[in-house]
């Protein structure tokens, strides 16, 4: 009998249990509709007071993971197992993500701040019209230096990185695409080339720049560039902006050769669980005075034009981080160079990685 009234009294706990699991659960599971916006962005990539301003407008709680690689939040988006709401990847995966069926087309209708853009940088060959992506950020690809050791050198020229006087002393980021394109570049090579030859010769060049560099490294080359632990970095406009505002006697150059002009957009990932809210999201992002001020915090070039106005002067007119379009027009953005290229340039990076430990 004493074990008859155990076990009923364990049923009705378990049973007690279960139920409030499921009531968590179902709890849980309202919030990932209409009351949670889900977001996938690069780390450091917005301003937390919008985020937070945006839930109190909205009454929409966000959720914010960020990413490293563009290649890192494709692989966990095609995996779905988190129902991303607004992700923000760069063109060339922008074009892989609408080749693999893995965007929800964008209702200009709902997004009126769109009027804000600069045409420029819309319709862009990677999303015709936009039917997938809205412009978030651009920038260049170029080198940032200390002009106080490098006697003289302005880098205009990718061959100044292989200045023998450098030893030790370059900094580059850890990116598969931006290294081997400045190994393509530096030879006059597309950074978009799927010619066997040409890849090989730019790994043999790569190979000859080992003895100058320091690191591949990723978000610490900032601040390892402003307390001067070496003097040279290839790295993007926008983090390089950062630097320069750290350390006042650094510079930015993008070398003549030519170099990446990339753009980053926001999409609405096939897992979105609340579509009028990432709708939301991106027309808030839109306005003047959100563009404005998150440009000013992230440091990267906005295509908002109206933000524009309302910015630093120096900062909008500074040719370094806002090339006119006669600047911009002479730079190459990246293409998705499909699975097989993709392995061989991650693969030579790779090599090229090992080959200055």
């Amino acid at each position: 009998m004493k074990q008859l009234i155990q076990a009923t009294i364990a049923i009705l706990l378990i049973s007690g249990a279960l139920l409030y699991t499921t009531k968590l659960l179902n709890v849980s599971g309202g919030k990932t509709g209409k009351d949670i916006l889900t977001i996938y962005n690069w780390g450091e990539y917005i301003d937390p007071d919008l985020l937070k301003a945006f839930e109190k407008e909205t009454g929409i709680h966000v959720i914010y993971e960020t990413f490293d690689t563009n290649e890192a939040m494709l692989t966990k988006i095609e995996q779905g197992g988190t129902a991303y709401d607004i992700a923000v990847p760069s063109e060339y995966i922008i074009e892989k993500m609408r080749e693999d069926d893995l965007l929800i087309p964008i209702d200009h209708s709902k997004i009126p701040n769109l009027k804000n853009l600069d045409p420029y940088f819309l319709n862009l060959p990677f999303d015709p019209h936009n039917k997938y992506s809205i412009p978030y950020f651009w920038g260049t690809v170029g080198v940032v230096f200390n002009p106080e050791f490098v006697d003289g050198t302005d880098f205009d020229s990718w061959q100044d990185l292989w200045n023998p006087d450098f030893k030790r002393q370059v900094f580059l980021v850890d990116s598969a695409r931006e290294v081997v394109g400045m190994g393509l570049n530096s030879l006059d090579y597309s950074l978009n080339s799927k010619d066997d030859h040409q890849l090989a010769e730019a790994e043999a060049k790569l190979t000859t720049l080992a003895p100058n560099v320091k690191a591949i490294i990723g978000d610490e080359i900032t601040q390892l560039m402003v307390n001067n632990e070496a003097h040279i970095a290839l790295t993007w406009s926008g983090q390089a902006a950062d630097m320069l505002s750290e350390n006042e006697a650094l510079d930015y150059a993008v070398p003549q050769e030519g170099s990446n002009l990339w753009f980053d957009n926001i999409v609405i990932p096939k897992t979105s669980k609340n579509v009028e809210g990432a709708h939301q999201f991106i027309n808030f992002m839109l306005s003047a005075e959100a563009g404005a001020q998150n440009a000013d915090y992230v440091g990267y070039s906005t295509p908002n034009d109206a933000a524009l106005a309302l910015m630093d002067p120096e900062v909008v007119n500074d040719e370094r981080f806002y090339p006119d379009e006669e600047q911009r027009d002479t730079l190459e953005v990246y293409k998705n160079l499909g699975p097989t290229y993709i392995g061989i340039y991650n693969e030579l990076f790779l090599r090229f990685k090992m080959a200055i430990r």
